[in-house]
């Protein structure tokens, strides 16, 4: 083969390989940079650049606001017996948006990192809650018939996995047995492996049947961002509608939200059940208030109210907060899909990664929600989620003395 020849077949040969795999090579780029101190602000606020998004969730057909009120933050919080300055522990912690609501009125709305009231935030693990509540209404309406069904009675599917033969309770739970690991620091966890391959174009469905079981379900507590993506799988399945669709005829349109949200998808188009959803703050907050109110929105029962109680109730030693490491990996407590930090048992948190928070405490009726982009999650993960409790239970404390 003459040499021209041989430098055209190998040029097109670039060009096309190129072409095909470059959109998956910018993914991979975008995500290597997306937790980059300098811009993981504006990334927080603009997934849609890195990532396949879906098509918008709109805003309600009534939207609903909450009438602002002054309120002045407390100045000071007490963590581990030691008073801290509340605004540079905000500020530490990166936070793009803080919201207080009580008493059906919100006394505090701010936000920094260039953020405003109509950025889109990613939740992160938040999503798994909203999930749940998706969930509940599943089964209140027949879709489910009971949450100690298998998951493989309605994805038969994934027979011959990790999660044949497991509940949906204890995958609700996190309580599933599958072995995963969820350490952002590592880069070779398997949450980390795992957005690799999405970034790539590998569907999640094939990636979760990839996963194993270790131990016996229902006895150890232990995170695996894959079981909620195992649930939004269930959901599709019984209602026959992607989860953003569901979401929004469900709960978005019943709640007021305010603004359109979306979903990171894959290359198939599934939802990011664990993870994905990108919301305004101000939605958020929305949310927590109706998990504040057992899952009533003015009157109208939106989530079945016992599933709201079930969902902040652990009912097991290893959903326990402090269960010890023979029980849990974590020190918090679980119910379905939500955090119980305990000590008092009687708030309950959304958490996700780099500090997103829809904290509730029914004693106070307080909701707070919080966006961040905290570039030291990964080294400091423990010792910020018990900061931002500390300081979440001082501000509450402070609006109860002021309510008498």
């Amino acid at each position: 083969m003459p040499m021209s020849k041989f430098l055209f077949f190998i040029l097109f040969f670039l060009v096309t390989a190129f072409i095909i795999y470059s959109p998956n090579l910018i993914r991979l780029y975008k995500l290597s940079n997306l937790y980059n101190e300098k811009t993981i602000a504006f990334n927080f606020i603009n997934m849609n650049k890195a990532f396949t998004v879906s098509e918008p969730i709109g805003p309600s057909e009534n939207k609903y606001t909450f009438e602002k009120t002054d309120f002045k933050l407390p100045e000071k919080f007490t963590f581990e017996g030691v008073e801290q300055d509340l605004e540079k522990g905000l500020a530490h912690f990166k936070t793009d948006g803080l919201i207080i609501l009580h008493d059906n009125k919100m006394l505090y709305e701010e936000y920094w990192n260039g953020n405003d009231r109509h950025s889109k935030h990613i939740s992160w693990s938040v999503a798994k809650s909203l999930l749940s509540a998706l969930i509940g209404i599943a089964v209140e309406e027949g879709l489910i018939d009971s949450i100690d069904d298998p998951a493989t009675k309605y994805l038969p599917d994934f027979k011959d996995t990790g999660y044949e033969g497991i509940t949906i309770k204890n995958i609700l739970q996190m309580s599933s047995g599958v072995t995963f690991n969820e350490d952002y620091a590592d880069p070779n966890s398997d949450i980390n492996k795992f957005g690799r391959a999405l970034a790539r174009g590998k569907p999640m469905r094939d990636f979760a049947k990839t996963l194993q079981n270790g131990r016996e379900q229902g006895t150890y507590n232990h995170y695996v961002s894959i079981d909620t993506q195992v649930l939004g799988f269930i959901l599709e399945s019984v209602t026959n509608m992607h989860l953003r669709e569901y979401l929004y005829k469900k709960i978005w349109n019943k709640i007021g939200m305010e603004n359109d949200a979306y979903y990171i998808t894959d290359r198939t188009g599934t939802d990011l059940a664990l993870g994905g959803l990108n919301a305004t703050l101000r939605d958020y907050a929305k949310f927590g208030y109706l998990y504040l109110n057992n899952g009533d929105w003015f009157g109208e029962q939106i989530v079945p109210e016992q599933w709201v109680i079930d969902s902040r109730t652990p009912d097991a030693p290893h959903l326990m907060p402090n269960a010890g490491d023979e029980l849990s990996s974590s020190e918090w407590g679980y119910g379905y899909q939500w955090w119980i930090p305990g000590n008092p048992m009687t708030d309950f948190t959304a958490h996700g990664v780099y500090n997103q928070f829809i904290y509730v405490d029914p004693v106070s009726g307080v909701v707070i929600a919080k966006t961040s982009s905290n570039h030291r999650f990964r080294s400091e993960k423990d010792y910020s989620k018990a900061v931002h409790i500390a300081m979440f239970r001082s501000i509450a404390k402070h609006i109860s003395k002021q309510a008498n």
